[in-house]
């Protein structure tokens, strides 16, 4: 690394030296009870950055005796103490924002100032939910025929067990936490083995805040079954939120039904990009490169599939190619980076082989399309052009840098295609029409749609699909109702009749 970098580099130790590498249980930081631990790399190197903690089946119920046991207490708490604790924790991540982006580039591979963007992101959920703490109203009427008063309110669920996945280290713990705080759960938090150390580090910036000791615990592992099944099978546990692959989320939801408990998924995404003919190219592409490359492509909203109006393909593809191409690979740290590392090389070979596939199905590299040498998990910025509609890279989540593009001839083909797919998270839709937008998006399957908007995430949407991208929501108005039971109280009006 140049010379340039020599404080970047101490700066990187200092840091890291800097984050728990145990277990939180209980208020406590402590080792695995049976002493064993597993190793965070950098995927720009393949270097270890640090070494944690690896909880045990044994850990994981020791997480969830302290949550349970705190449960009790914290669902007494007042709205304003947790509004309070929520706000403090969105002062402090932002005071320590340097700290999360920075912790975030090494551990998973973005760029410093994507990083950066998920800090922002990440916290306004605390924000949100700060807010949304005291605003959980319940209601209080007559009922129809006047003998009664009907009484409505929320209470928490219980001790939840939230899984995070690696590719947004800061933003799905935020996501989750933050509501389970403001409706007064306890957690039992399990973050990605690949990208743990950010999670450390919002946790204790939690108990800094004032976060009492077994309302949040801690539980990163080489094992993920390890954590989840024995946590699943306990009767104690009452929801858990996942957020990952399809697959794992169905073997979550079955386990899950064991119990009947409550669950949130946000699992797969296959997002279409449809362009009409109408659309301004210009700001189409710019749309396009935000939703496909945000986080190398490595996101459950990413672009994957984009479907050009055939009038106007030739156009924005060569639009597209120019912009991709012009983006530069290297680790996040660099100053000239844009585009990071995949997570690992199991990663980057997956997304060469559709791309390979899919070329050798007569789709046409325009740029990219191989993997880059030297150390790391790299893979460039890469378009395809003329994908048959049959190829296996348009029903697979690419989970990186690579946009196939495929056409169409009319409006009805474009929701046709659209909707070809067992996923249905995010969408993406380019037109000046502001009647085919309601038009599309009335007949389109899935959860959000980006009306010439490229990013459409925000704390204050709510944020889920439907069909195999999975149940419920996060964000809004919407996301505190996942995590509180409705119950209901009817009350005998002593003034009216109660006769028959």
């Amino acid at each position: 690394m140049a010379a340039g970098n020599t404080v970047t580099l101490e700066r990187e130790a200092e840091l890291l030296a800097s984050v728990p590498t145990g277990l939180l249980i209980n208020g406590q930081w402590r080792e695995a009870s049976d002493g064993g631990t597993f190793d965070v790399n950098d995927p720009a190197t393949g270097d270890v950055l640090s070494t944690l903690a690896s909880a045990t089946s044994q850990d994981a119920v020791a997480a969830l005796d302290a949550a349970d046991a705190a449960q009790a207490a914290w669902a007494r708490s007042a709205p304003r103490e947790r509004s309070e604790i929520l706000r403090r924790a969105f002062d402090l991540v932002t005071e320590r924002a340097e700290d999360f982006a920075l912790l975030m580039t090494l551990e998973m591979g973005k760029p410093l100032a994507e990083a950066r963007g998920e800090v922002a992101y990440g916290a306004e959920f605390l924000r949100w939910f700060a807010e949304e703490t005291v605003r959980d109203y319940g209601r209080y009427l007559t009922s129809p025929e006047g003998k009664n008063k009907i009484l409505v309110q929320h209470k928490p669920v219980g001790p939840c067990l939230l899984i995070t996945p690696w590719n947004f280290p800061l933003a799905m713990a935020t996501r989750k936490v933050a509501p389970a705080v403001a409706a007064s759960c306890t957690m039992v938090l399990k973050p990605a083995k690949l990208t743990p150390l950010t999670a450390q580090l919002f946790a204790q910036t939690m108990l800094d805040a004032g976060l009492p000791a077994g309302v949040l615990n801690v539980v990163a592992s080489a094992s993920a079954s390890g954590i989840s099944g024995p946590l699943l099978a306990d009767p104690r546990l009452r929801k858990v939120s996942f957020t990952g692959s399809t697959p794992v989320g169905k073997r979550l939801m079955a386990d899950a039904a064991q119990n009947v408990l409550r669950t949130s998924m946000d699992l797969g995404g296959n997002a279409p990009f449809i362009v009409f003919e109408d659309a301004d190219l210009d700001k189409a592409v710019q749309g396009a490169m935000a939703a496909k490359m945000r986080n190398m492509g490595e996101a459950c909203t990413a672009a994957n599939r984009f479907l050009v109006q055939a009038s106007v393909a030739q156009e924005f593809t060569a639009k597209l190619a120019a912009a991709m191409g012009a983006l530069t690979t290297g680790r996040g740290t660099a100053p000239d980076s844009t585009v990071g590392p995949l997570i690992d090389a199991r990663a980057r070979d997956e997304v060469h082989a559709l791309v390979s596939a899919a070329v050798d199905a007569g789709a046409v590299a325009v740029t990219g399309g191989a993997p880059v040498d030297g150390p790391g998990y790299f893979y460039p910025p890469t378009v395809l052009a003329n994908v048959p509609n049959n190829a296996e890279i348009l029903r697979t989540e690419i989970f990186g840098p690579v946009a196939p593009i495929t056409t169409f001839s009319t409006e009805e083909q474009a929701i046709a295609l659209a909707n070809a797919s067992e996923y249905g998270l995010a969408s993406y839709l380019y037109t000046s029409d502001y009647a085919r937008m309601f038009r599309v998006a009335e007949q389109i399957e899935f959860g959000m749609v980006g009306f010439n908007a490229g990013v459409i995430s925000n704390a204050a949407a709510p944020f889920g699909g439907v069909k195999q991208s999975g149940l419920g929501r996060e964000g809004g108005a919407e996301g505190i109702a996942e995590y509180t039971t409705t119950q209901y109280i009817g009350i005998a009006d002593p003034h009216a009749s109660q006769g028959s």
